[in-house]
């Protein structure tokens, strides 16, 4: 396919995405099985165009004063590839298979259009609802953090140190251009392509034989923050397919007795088979039965060391790796994120013995996931807990971590402008009693 054809596709599958409010993978995954025809590498261009697009789908919209599709498309080129009106013009030709000529508004839009007069939820490409709760968060760098969250995210991988050193496969990925990541200490990042993807490497001998696993290093480094230590129990109340179970596992050099388990048992299916390739010793406990379902760690409550809440939320701290999911949220998604954030507190404060500490993770900016979750959890269990301070929290962490990141009232956020990596949240909180 042209590029030029691969534009109109991405105009076809995002105008799928906004009529119907569909992931965006689902819309793509659909196009590519009607149209067979396309190959892999125009598949992923493809891809790049929509995520772009879905990027900057406010802001694009403002420059071309049109909220179509085709409009979003244009002004995503423009704003988020940077190209000129002619490079535009070339691409929107009419000729073949692609979209039809820009007319003279669109071609004057392009020239002329900025965002120097636009309000915070145009110029930070987020739903004008969130904006209290990322003013929170983010204070005087809403915008420049918000423009960090539209741009593309790295591709970073966490070595598996149960399998041997970062050097060794940094050493192996030599051809990728792989190098340390800036603060985890078993990270490695490797450089995209100019489309935003980067190299198969889930297909590489060392990745099939359990060396490194594809991780962004905020998750590796709120694992790292969980603190395990070997000798303990630990439970990973919401494994979902495994990862932070994986570094967790790694961290006690499999010394702990560490359990994984999720309330949704369809989220765990992928962890028995990368538990097995990495060579990561854990438990899985997998509920069974319909909405009765026995409570599986019902044996060790009051027993655990350390209880891990890798908890359900929007995921606004990964919008630039699913930007699709941002125009998906609703007021009510908030509410009921809520409520399973305390679900899950509560579990994992019944878990804990005297001394042992729950660690609260999320992938989230949102202070009513984060402070606002823990607040409501010590407020519901009185005295028997309290937070563990920010700096100790951080002992474990590179200075450079510690210095960058932003501690907040029981914890510390991540954010893309500040750490460079995905906006993950975590705090921790110890039983007294």
């Amino acid at each position: 396919m042209t590029p030029a054809a691969r534009c109109a596709a991405a105009i076809e599958v995002l105008t799928d995405i906004i009529e119907r409010r569909r992931p965006a993978a689902d819309a793509l995954k659909d196009w590519g099985l009607a149209h067979r025809f396309a190959g892999s590498g125009d598949r992923a261009g493809i891809a790049s165009l929509v995520y772009d697009a879905l990027r900057r789908r406010a802001s694009a919209a403002w420059i071309m004063g049109a909220e179509t599709p085709r409009a979003i498309v244009i002004g995503s080129l423009r704003l988020q590839q940077g190209l000129a009106a002619p490079s535009i013009a070339a691409l929107f030709s009419g000729e073949g298979y692609a979209p039809t000529a820009l007319d003279a508004d669109e071609r004057s839009r392009i020239e002329t259009g900025s965002l120097d007069s636009a309000p915070p939820e145009i110029a930070g490409d987020a739903p004008v609802f969130v904006l209290p709760e990322l003013e929170a968060a983010l204070g005087d760098d809403l915008i420049p953090e918000l423009r960090a969250l539209a741009r593309r995210a790295p591709l970073d991988l966490r070595v598996n140190t149960l399998r041997g050193p970062r050097e060794t496969i940094q050493a192996a990925l030599e051809g990728y251009g792989a190098a340390p990541t800036p603060h985890a200490p078993h990270g490695l990042r490797v450089p995209v392509g100019a489309d935003g993807r980067g190299p198969a490497l889930h297909v590489e001998a060392e990745f099939l034989e359990g060396w490194y696993e594809i991780q962004d290093e905020g998750s590796q480094l709120a694992a790292l923050l969980a603190g395990a230590k070997p000798g303990e129990t630990i439970v990973d109340l919401c494994a979902g397919g495994g990862g932070k179970t994986l570094a967790l596992a790694a961290a006690t050099g499999n010394a702990g007795r560490l359990i994984a388990t999720d309330g949704d048992p369809r989220r765990l299916a992928p962890i028995h088979e990368r538990l097995r390739r990495s060579g990561a010793q854990a438990e899985v406990r997998t509920p069974r039965g319909g909405k009765q379902r026995a409570d599986v760690l019902a044996d060790l409550d009051g027993m655990v060391d350390r209880v891990v809440v890798d908890a359900p939320c929007t995921g606004s701290g990964t919008w630039r790796r699913n930007p699709d999911a941002k125009w998906r949220l609703r007021p009510g998604s908030l509410a009921t994120r809520h409520a399973e954030q305390a679900t899950v507190l509560d579990r994992a404060a019944s878990l804990v013995r005297s001394g042992g500490r729950v660690v609260y993770i999320t992938c989230s900016l949102f202070p009513s996931e984060n402070d606002s979750a823990v607040s409501a959890l010590l407020e519901r269990q009185g005295r028997r807990f309290a937070p563990v301070p920010a700096k100790e929290l951080l002992s474990v962490a590179p200075p450079s971590f510690s210095e960058a990141v932003r501690q907040t009232v029981h914890g510390i956020q991540m954010t893309p402008l500040r750490t460079g990596t995905d906006g993950f949240y975590v705090a921790a909180i110890e039983r007294l009693d």
